[in-house]
């Protein structure tokens, strides 16, 4: 299938690389089909996120490792169902990232993360779902990059 990316423009893309999030995005429910999507040659650390249903629809993501983050959440039946997850390895968690806005100050630049919002796939199955943590019950952990 063809689809539309702002930023890669027109891509052709397999059937069998199309993720679905049965429920949507929060703020984005109309948005149940994503492509991953990166440069082709380039060594891929962030990804785009691309909305097969919505061409403006695209966020860039990365794994939390990339961001020297380890971090453990529990899913809830439903949402194990939902993925159709088998065994916990099948999972694979990703953060949406954001180029903050520095407001023409180099000294505020930099990159947001949403830590209380991870994606989880099940590459497997192709599907998706974003797990809204409403409190800290998580274990998050920062390390210096030296």
């Amino acid at each position: 299938m063809k689809i539309e990316s702002p930023v890669f423009g027109t891509a052709e893309i397999a059937d069998d690389k199309v993720i679905e999030f049965p429920a949507g995005l929060p703020g984005f429910e109309g948005c149940h089909r994503f492509v991953v999507m990166h440069e082709a040659g380039s060594a891929a650390g962030v990804f785009l996120l691309q909305s097969v249903d919505e061409r403006d629809v695209a966020f860039s993501i990365t794994g939390p490792e990339l961001l020297g983050v380890t971090y453990e959440f529990q899913l809830s039946d439903e949402e194990v169902e939902l993925l159709q997850l088998k065994r916990p390895e099948d999972a694979l968690v990703a953060i949406i990232i954001r180029k903050e806005d520095a407001n023409g100050s180099p000294a505020t630049a930099g990159l947001r993360a949403n830590f209380m919002a991870p994606l989880v796939f099940n590459l497997n199955a192709r599907r998706g779902l974003q797990k809204v943590i409403n409190r800290l019950g998580c274990d998050i952990v920062l390390r210096a990059q030296g």
